[in-house]
């Protein structure tokens, strides 16, 4: 049987899950994967009817933006920490964009191996982008100490705003 762990440890190891999760999740690349993953399924939702075509369409395309926004944090950081550690640096950094699809993602595959139409598997993805976007949008006003009622506010804003550039993206494509 192992010995109880101390509270401050316990305390310890809860902060860092939380500062490891805002890291990944609650990042600027990962608001902007999140967006963009989106934009792209919204987009492939138009003329594809089953979600794993939908999905496959929309994967390739986050892929190549998160392998951009690689190789920019690589490129401008070799100078300063050499090739390894601006690689490394970029990996971890850029990886909230694929963090932050997740939850859709896991949708439009269960919606490929179950009996939903695609329509219905990309309209859940959709709300899952539109809830994570307000989780992080709570998120961020936590942070910075706000009152509930102005962090639930926040969220909402943020889920908004978010609805709104991503359907700005679709109306450019």
């Amino acid at each position: 049987m192992s010995a109880p762990v101390p509270p401050a440890e316990q305390a310890s190891r809860g902060s860092r899950l939380r500062r490891a999760v805002a890291e990944r999740f609650g990042s600027a690349t990962a608001i902007y994967g999140l967006i963009v993953f989106t934009s792209f399924v919204t987009i492939a939702s138009d003329s594809l009817p089953e979600a794993g075509e939908i999905l496959a369409e929309a994967i390739p395309a986050l892929i190549i933006f998160y392998a951009a926004h690689v190789f920019a944090h690589t490129l401008t950081g070799h100078g300063e920490h050499g090739l390894r550690g601006s690689l490394r640096t970029a990996l971890r950094h850029s990886a909230g964009m694929l963090y932050a699809a997740v939850p859709s993602v896991l949708i439009l595959v269960a919606g490929t191996f179950t009996r939903m139409s695609g329509q219905d598997a990309y309209s859940l993805s959709m709300w899952a982008a539109v809830i994570v976007l307000g989780v992080l949008g709570y998120g961020a006003y936590s942070r910075r100490g706000a009152s509930v009622p102005i962090r639930i506010l926040g969220g909402a804003g943020t889920a908004m705003l978010g609805v709104l550039l991503i359907l700005l993206e679709y109306a450019l494509h």
